[in-house]
Parts: structure tokens; sequence; C-alpha cells
């Protein structure tokens, strides 16, 4: 087959947070794939194509693009963060596990992005200092026991939990039961950061505890990071944000 497909993590925000790498992925492509949200962040170019679709249609949308690069196109499937952190990446590779045997001989490869948590990571300090986990809130894909699950063996375990799609309009009360779960196993001071559009001059930060954390001002653009026992503030003079840190180490420092 002469097609080839790469799915391209274009980073949280802001262009900058877009590798060169995957920068070159877009530039070379005939086609481009995406939720048009996503889409809208690459630069028009002449002679490419783009195929915009909604956002819980990825397996509709992997089956295309891999369809187009059995026919000889070069496609691109773009996503927001990173590819493969619950995006577009394992779409592809599921639709290829079930589809035409074919789509098996494809030139298909993904090229990496800055995916949200790293973004959030970098805004306030070093909070993924030590071991951590991303969870992500849509039972869309899976059940909300598994979700509960989850949550419950993270907290015991004393990760830091970054949740992606925390909150949407079609799920707005879940984010809230997380937190009385959390609440059973974690100390009520644990830091907490809500972080909005991450990666952006628009970023907004907010840090708070687990016991005043208010599931009210999260919406879809906002990652929620919750730190382990050992995550710590560091105050700074002139009412300046804090830094957070989680100690690479077991022992905090004293």
């Amino acid at each position: 087959m002469t097609g080839s497909l790469v799915i391209v993590g274009v980073g949280p925000g802001d262009a900058a947070y877009t590798t060169p790498a995957a920068s070159l992925a877009l530039a070379e492509a005939t086609d481009l794939i995406g939720y048009g949200l996503y889409l809208d962040r690459v630069p028009q170019r002449e002679g490419q194509t783009r195929h915009a679709s909604g956002n819980r249609v990825e397996i509709d949308r992997a089956r295309h693009a891999l369809e187009l690069a059995a026919l000889g196109h070069r496609v691109a499937v773009v996503s927001g963060g990173d590819a493969g952190v619950f995006a577009m990446a394992a779409a592809i590779f599921e639709a290829v596990d079930a589809g035409d045997p074919a789509w098996r001989a494809l030139d298909i490869r993904v090229e990496p992005g800055v995916t949200a948590m790293l973004a959030v990571a970098a805004a306030v300090g070093a909070p993924l200092g030590g071991d951590f986990c991303a969870i992500s809130l849509s039972d869309n894909l899976k059940s909300w026991a598994t979700v509960e699950r989850r949550l419950r063996a993270a907290a015991e375990a004393d990760f830091v939990i970054s949740l992606y799609n925390a909150k949407s309009l079609a799920r707005p009360h879940q984010l809230g039961h997380a937190f009385d779960i959390l609440r059973d196993v974690k100390a009520g001071e644990t830091v907490v950061l809500f972080v909005r559009a991450a990666g952006t001059a628009d970023a907004r930060v907010t840090v708070t505890t687990l016991a005043e954390a208010d599931p009210s001002i999260v919406d879809m653009r906002t990652l929620v990071m919750i730190g382990a026992s050992t995550t710590r503030l560091i105050e700074r003079d002139g009412g300046a944000r804090p830094w957070v840190y989680t100690p690479r180490s077991e022992r905090a420092p004293e």
C-alpha cells in the first residue's frame, strides 16, 4: 500500500506546544481527519482536504482514516494533547484490530504530543514528581462502577491522580461523586488543583484542598489533579501563587 496514516497530538493549547515533528507530519498530509475543534487549530494549507466530524464518532473517524490511507492518501488524524492519552491512537488501532486485514499492512505511526496533565504540572511546579496516574471520568466507553473502583484504588495507593474529562453538560454530577469517593480515603488537606485551558494564554489555576474543592467551578476545559499525601505547597512572597510539588522520595523533607 502506498498510503500512510499518522496520528498526531497537537498539544493542549497554543501552537508553541505542538512539537516540530507533529507540525511536519501535519504539513506532509494530503488529508486531515479529526474533531472539528482540533482541526481548527491546524493551519490551512493549499492542497489538503479536511474531514471534520463530531466528538463521539471516534471509531467511524478511525475507519474513514484507514480507508483513505488504503486508497493511497497520506492521512493525518488530529488529536488534542497526546494522541495516545484517551484519544485517537487507541481508536485507530481498535479499528485495525477489528477491521480489514489489509489495513495491517499500512504505514501507521503515532506522533506524540504534550498531554494536558503535563501542561498543568508545568504551570504549577512539579506535582507529578512522584508516582501518578490518569483516570478519565467519562463513562461513555466504560461503566461508572469501573470509574469508582479505579478512583478508590488510586486513592488507596496514594498516587497523584489526574482527572481527565472531569465534567461535561451530560455529566454534571460525576466530579462531585468522585470527590466523595476520594474523601473517604484521602485526608481533607490533600492538595487539589483545578487548571482550566492549560497551555493557553487564558490558563487559570486554582489551588485548593480536597475538603474545600468545589466541582461547580470546573468545566469541560478543566483538568483536575489530586495530590498524594506527600504533595506540598511552597508559599511565596507578595501574594504569588504557591508552587506545588510532589517529592521524588517516599519520605517528604522535614
